[in-house]
């Protein structure tokens, strides 16, 4: 059991003078409410994880759209996003480590095509030459009053000329089945949550771009709506104290365990887990105190893509 002196609501990491609780990204919310146990091999023990050709392709992706924009509006086409592709690739290749292992031989072309196809879905979406996004891969944090910080990478800002504001969020899988978008969703009223109480501004919708079978989701939060969201964070943020101060990061089987990295570590698999991280009071980056990993220079690849 793990000292309860060095809980998290005992400690802090300094932000802008000011000792927050924790830090929270909605990926790392989504793994603790997923499975105790992954966000601990993620957020605590930081353990590497194998590439996926699948969030590689998401990476590549996000790249590609993100520098999209850098062109002339009139440029903006499906010809020149499949151009960007392999731009993009060789700066995978440069910042994740086994990425180009992971497709060496002829499986890259084939892959590569798989790309263009994805982006140029978008295109029967949206028309980029029409858009002029105030942000792109923005950086953005919050502290709560109760001083858990927020933070977290946004695909796309679009602002209107009334000041409106349209977060918007890239997948490059396919959408989630009816009834099952929670997760999706949840993401994006963290971001809309984070935009509103760090610059008092509320967001007039939230849209969620699946490139992967050319569906898009709209959905138009309240104020109600994200301090329930803000409330939630704050209840997940108490469970993960907890698990810190009892040292019980449960496992929890379900659907995603099929693309999981930590099988071999995981009791629901016959594995066993490392002993949890020695940890000081002198350390910023104990119990997952420092949860989010922050923005890279490429993209992000994450299995929420």
């Amino acid at each position: 059991m793990a000292d309860p002196a060095e809980a998290p609501e005992r400690r802090g990491t300094p932000v802008d003078g000011v000792r927050v609780l924790g830090a929270l990204s909605p990926s790392r919310a989504n793994d603790f409410k997923t499975c105790a146990l992954k966000y601990r091999l993620r957020a605590i023990d930081r353990l590497p994880e194998r590439p996926s050709v699948d969030a590689l392709r998401g990476t590549v992706v996000h790249k590609v759209l993100e520098d999209l924009f850098d062109a002339p509006a009139a440029e903006r086409t499906p010809d020149r996003a499949a151009g960007m592709v392999e731009g993009a690739w060789r700066l995978v290749v440069e910042a994740e480590p086994g990425a180009e292992e992971l497709l060496a031989g002829p499986g890259l072309e084939p892959w590569l095509e798989s790309c263009r196809n994805v982006l140029a879905r978008y295109f029967d979406l949206e028309d980029p030459r029409r858009l002029e996004p105030a942000a792109r891969e923005q950086y953005v944090e919050t502290l709560l009053e109760s001083r858990l910080l927020l933070r977290g990478v946004v695909d796309r800002v679009d602002e209107a000329p009334d000041g409106a504001l349209r977060v918007v969020d890239y997948k490059t899988s396919r959408a989630s089945a009816p009834g099952f978008e929670a997760g999706a969703l949840f993401q994006m009223r963290f971001y809309a949550l984070v935009i509103w109480r760090s610059r008092g501004v509320l967001p007039a919708m939230l849209r969620l771009i699946y490139l992967g079978d050319g569906t898009t989701i709209s959905y138009v939060p309240d104020e109600d709506d994200l301090r329930a969201t803000e409330r939630q964070l704050e209840a997940l943020w108490q469970a993960i104290a907890l698990a810190h101060e009892t040292g019980e990061w449960l496992p929890r089987r379900g659907r995603t365990c099929a693309w999981c990295s930590f099988q071999d570590l995981c009791p629901e698999f016959g594995g066993t887990p490392p002993p949890l991280p020695s940890s000081s009071p002198e350390s910023d980056e104990v119990a997952g105190l420092d949860l989010v990993e922050q923005p890279a220079e490429v993209g992000k690849v994450d299995a929420d893509q």
